[in-house]
């Protein structure tokens, strides 16, 4: 049923339109860390927060990375930055063009894959067990990676003012 609209005023369905939410997301996300140094990147936030721009970009690409290719496809991918529960993503930030580079290189790569496999499954509702999450349909994990992302824009957007004044919005 194609009852759902973009922000576009296009008529979109049900896949296509949650789709459209995580791109737009995306595509916020990455306009808040442009035009920044590996060093301005890798800022962290208040201490003890290990929280920075760059960790963001390393733990979004691990979210990504879990959530499409581990309980969706079905996978079971090496973590990027570490076992679980230890932070590599965020305490291994550093400031330097290499991290950046591994980071956006990474997170692009998995952003590809999961917008891959959204494009390739309609069924919003076909259901995956993924283990301590229980049984969960896609439809649920999509709109939780919009929650995960509009999350940490809040967190992106206060980050980039303290570094550089710049606001979103």
């Amino acid at each position: 049923m194609d009852t759902t609209m973009s922000g576009m005023g296009e008529l979109l369905g049900e896949r296509d339109n949650y789709a459209d939410y995580l791109r737009s997301r995306r595509e916020m996300f990455v306009a808040a860390c442009e035009g920044l140094t590996p060093e301005q990147l890798a800022l962290r936030s208040v201490p003890p927060s290990t929280m920075s721009l760059l960790g963001m970009v390393r733990h979004l690409a691990e979210v990504e990375r879990v959530w499409f290719r581990r309980w969706l496809d079905g996978g079971d991918p090496e973590r990027l930055w570490g076992p679980r529960g230890n932070d590599d993503d965020w305490n291994g930030a550093v400031g330097s063009q290499e991290c950046v580079d591994e980071a956006w290189s990474a997170w692009r790569a998995e952003v590809a894959f999961a917008e891959g496999w959204l494009a390739a499954h309609d069924d919003m509702g076909a259901v995956v067990d993924a283990d301590h999450h229980g049984r969960i349909n896609v439809r649920d994990i999509v709109v939780h990676l919009v929650e995960e992302y509009a999350q940490h824009l809040g967190h992106a957007d206060l980050l980039r003012e303290v570094i550089d004044g710049r606001r979103s919005g």
